[in-house]
């Protein structure tokens, strides 16, 4: 370590414990700016990791399905002529993907593909005695589909198993046909009507979702919906979620079908996330901007209290470097220690938050933890701008004439 830090280090120190109460205050802020910062960001990433845990959490990443069916004009009408022919929209009815057998093992040979899992979606009604409620039906083969969405993890009651007349209800549908795990449940669909036992109630996270879903076997879907073989979409769960839209698009290009990603399906969420990150950020900035402008306040005012002593120093042989370095040094230690405080009290205020902030189940909204590594940049961060916030005040005190400083 280079001599003069020791000569540095003890002036800058006996300088911060001479003006005590300023210097107390501004650690203070500092730590209450870092902890701001580091709370929000905890906070926020909580809040969107779960959100996107619940959205992601019943739904693929990416979805292939064929193209919807289209009318085409008639014919072209000729130059000056009008057209009084009106073409009417087609009602869309489930098709399967063709080929979707020998399409799902090049898909899952892609890179960044984790699981690919066969659906035959469609609606019908889920009939008990007299209940009866409009459903979405989905038909998956339960292995690959629990690659998907985790189905298992999401099961209340009983236990996720779809064999032949088998099928999952979700938790609020079962609740409005007032049935339980074990209980028979007849599904129309069409012309065509099928009975099955339930296995088990799942809760997907959606409420929505919960009051509709009924989930059956691959084959029995097809039957009721009258697809025999086919499957009306190919689910794809990738390794890096925000990869799905890039992944989408090559797709597309690559195959006559229609492809979605995640972000497609949930665009006001997106946007709603993007918001909240660009909130975050302007916090961030804001904040930052405070504690400079905190520290460099209460450096300047310590340059002109401290003219004599400077004075002094320079008279006795202190160079400009060793005074300039003496403010850098507060800044950095005013920002060091305002940025340890500030994350202990970040902690703090998170630990308040997961005790104390409860939903209405009485469970904690969500969990929010602050990472050793976001903690490390923050407090880092905040070091910088303290030595920053220093190199006005530095550079003043360093250009401070010895004997007109003495003089004062």
């Amino acid at each position: 370590m280079p001599n003069w830090f020791g000569f540095e280090s003890r002036v800058a120190l006996r300088f911060l414990r001479e003006g005590r109460m300023q210097s107390v205050l501004i650690i203070v802020g500092v730590a209450a700016g870092v902890a701001v910062i580091a709370y929000i960001s905890a906070l926020i990433t909580g809040l969107q990791a779960n959100t996107l845990e619940k959205t992601l959490g019943a739904q693929a990443h990416v979805t292939l399905s064929p193209l919807d069916d289209v009318v085409l004009a008639s014919s072209v009408p000729a130059s000056g002529a009008v057209d009084l022919a009106q073409a009417q929209p087609r009602a869309q009815r489930p098709r399967s993907i063709a080929n979707w057998g020998a399409l799902m093992p090049v898909l899952e040979a892609m890179p960044g593909v984790a699981a690919v899992s066969p659906m035959v979606a469609g609606a019908g009604l889920a009939q008990r005695g007299d209940a009866s409620k409009s459903i979405a039906l989905v038909g998956v083969d339960l292995d690959r589909y629990d690659r998907i969405v985790q189905l298992r993890s999401k099961v209340v009651a009983g236990t996720a198993r779809l064999g032949p007349g088998e099928g999952i209800l979700g938790r609020e549908l079962a609740d409005d046909l007032g049935v339980r795990v074990g209980d028979r449940v007849n599904l129309v669909t069409g012309s065509v009507n099928d009975s099955l036992r339930v296995t088990a109630l799942v809760d997907l996270g959606v409420r929505e979702l919960n009051r509709r879903t009924v989930i059956v076997p691959l084959r029995a879907a097809q039957s009721l919906v009258g697809l025999p073989g086919g499957a009306t979409n190919l689910d794809l769960t990738l390794t890096d979620v925000w990869a799905a839209p890039a992944v989408a698009a090559d797709l597309a290009q690559r195959y006559p079908y229609q492809l979605e990603s995640w972000q497609e399906a949930n665009a006001q969420l997106v946007s709603a996330l993007n918001a909240q990150s660009v909130s975050t950020t302007l916090i961030r900035a804001v904040v930052l901007v405070v504690v400079v402008l905190g520290i460099a306040s209460v450096l300047v005012v310590s340059v002109v209290q401290k003219r004599r002593e400077i004075g002094i120093l320079r008279a006795m042989g202190a160079t400009q470097g060793q005074v300039l370095r003496i403010f850098l040094l507060q800044g950095a230690i005013v920002g060091a220690l305002g940025s340890v405080l500030g994350v202990l009290l970040a902690v703090l205020l998170i630990w308040a938050f997961t005790s104390f902030v409860r939903g209405s189940d009485g469970l904690p909204l969500f969990a929010i933890t602050l990472a050793p590594v976001l903690a490390l940049r923050i407090a880092a961060l905040a070091t910088v701008c303290g030595v920053l916030a220093a190199v006005a005040p530095a550079r003043r005190a360093a250009a401070l004439d010895p004997a007109q400083a003495i003089r004062m």
